[in-house]
């Protein structure tokens, strides 16, 4: 007894499937392959204290910007502690920072750990209004029990 179908309109459609399946599983793994260096993962900073991404790999890094820690350098360059409230990353930046850039407000820095341990961002993003946070980060301080985000509301 065969296991294939008797049919032969059913053996066709067999042959097809067993002809296009692993055609596609190749081009669905060349994809992932050939975007596995532009995909940015999203760390607070004590997720990437976990997962210690490898120097050069392109993240994105959120959370608040420690009070104190901003120093402008003459040459544009701008540091600053990004913290989660269990740890914290020191990142570096040389341009202009977004307008609404302050201390103790939501930011993300999309950039690169460098090999001493220091966040190269390469671009800096800030809230736009008073309860705008970036959703990965609201997510983050939500599940570490440091959101605030919901006490200036209006309760329906």
């Amino acid at each position: 007894m065969s296991w294939l179908p008797k049919s032969p309109k059913a053996r066709r459609r067999l042959t097809l499937v067993a002809a296009i399946a692993p055609v596609l599983a190749l081009a669905a793994g060349l994809t992932l392959w050939g975007l596995r260096d532009t995909i940015s993962f999203f760390y607070t900073p004590s997720q990437a204290h976990a997962a210690k991404p490898a120097a050069g790999r392109a993240i994105q890094l959120g959370g608040l910007v420690t009070a104190g820690s901003v120093v402008k350098h003459p040459d544009g360059r701008v540091e600053f502690t990004v913290s989660d409230h269990e740890a914290s990353d020191r990142v570096t930046f040389h341009g202009d920072l977004p307008d609404l850039f302050r201390e103790g407000q939501g930011i993300v820095a999309v950039g690169a750990f460098r090999a001493d341990g220091v966040f190269e961002a390469k671009q800096v993003l800030a809230k736009h209004d008073e309860r705008y946070m970036p959703r990965e980060v609201a997510k983050a301080l939500k599940e570490q029990g440091e959101w605030r985000g919901d006490a200036g509301q209006a309760r329906k």
